[in-house]
């Protein structure tokens, strides 16, 4: 990190509070080289009138230190377009910096890293959507947020993972195509008489969780209670207590009495919530999301100073896409 940055009273001061409350998550020899960097983009955002984004998989230093929304990727881009400020940048990878931009395309969105990106997202393409609507001829399309602008635009409606099974039976036909995420799909497929035809796609992060690591846990944990995302592989999902959006995985551990728990998803998300939920501890086998990692502090405060890396998108496939999401959003979050 930069030697110009120094841990003045000043810095220490202003970040004293922010540290007490996450101190659990970063050693306290890191504080002096991170804490100058959370005063500088602080300082700087509110200079320019920049508004911070953040999704629940970023460290708690960005969570926590300079976010001034925090959510997931839908929420972040509905929420920030309510915002007043005329810029945006967007904590979180390529897709979600996208879907800020067709939720506001009037404000200028940026992206501390443009390589920032998602398996899930770069599993497909328009022209693979495409290519299955003439496959399948009208068969309508469900595409998952966690996909490019591109996609969307080739969409009939979107959804999450919340919402995933309502919008399937919103729809009242017998078969859907549903992409990208293929656990996704077959979880979705279990709560539904609707036949899904169903897309290779993955999430990095979430396929590398098996049963034999929950079996394990709980044979050290007794009570553990395990918590996975629908993005899982089925025989986690099995494994599993509760399954659910991230969202839904917040809730419950509020709502939890339960005193161990196992977060089946990004790493940073356990070390988030934990922050509001001192008392629980979470059992962390650790995997983390190599794009959500490309966005630093470093990369945040540069962002801000040059105002580069903006998501540019054609204005035609900002309306289809948007068109995809409005439909959504009308069934139900």
């Amino acid at each position: 990190m930069s030697s110009e940055l120094k841990f003045s009273s000043e810095v220490q001061g202003y970040t004293n509070d922010l540290y007490k409350k996450i101190e659990g998550s970063i050693p306290k020899i890191e504080w002096p080289t991170i804490a100058p960097y959370i005063y500088e983009i602080n300082k700087l955002k509110k200079e320019k009138g920049i508004t911070i984004l953040a999704h629940n998989y970023q460290a708690p230093e960005i969570f926590y230190g300079v976010a001034d929304i925090v959510g997931d990727s839908l929420g972040l881009a509905i929420d920030g377009s309510k915002v007043k400020t005329d810029t945006i940048l967007m904590c979180g990878v390529h897709f979600m910096a996208e879907t800020a931009k067709i939720m506001s395309p009037e404000k200028k969105i940026l992206l501390p890293d443009l390589s920032a990106g998602c398996s899930l997202a770069e599993s497909i393409t328009a022209e693979d959507v495409r290519k299955l609507k003439k496959k399948h001829p009208g068969v309508p399309v469900v595409t998952y947020v966690n996909t490019s602008a591109d996609v969307k635009a080739e969409t009939d409606i979107c959804c999450t993972s919340a919402n995933a099974v309502k919008i399937v039976e919103s729809l009242n036909v017998d078969e859907v195509i549903f992409l990208p995420d293929e656990y996704l799909a077959k979880y979705v497929s279990t709560k539904t008489k609707v036949k899904i035809i169903s897309w290779k796609g993955k999430c990095e992060v979430h396929e590398q969780f098996t049963e034999n690591e929950i079996t394990e846990l709980r044979e050290r944990y007794p009570n553990l209670k395990v918590v996975s995302h629908p993005e899982c592989p089925p025989d986690v999902i099995k494994a599993s207590d509760f399954t659910g959006s991230t969202g839904s995985m917040i809730d419950y551990v509020k709502k939890s009495k339960d005193k161990d728990i196992f977060l089946v998803t990004e790493c940073s998300m356990s070390d988030n919530v934990q922050v509001e939920n001192p008392h629980i501890n979470f059992v962390k086998p650790c995997n983390l999301c190599p794009h959500m990692k490309k966005i630093t502090l470093q990369k945040i405060l540069n962002s801000l100073k040059e105002e580069k890396n903006i998501i540019e998108i054609d204005k035609e496939i900002i309306s289809k896409a948007r068109g995809s999401i409005e439909k959504m959003i009308a069934v139900g979050r």
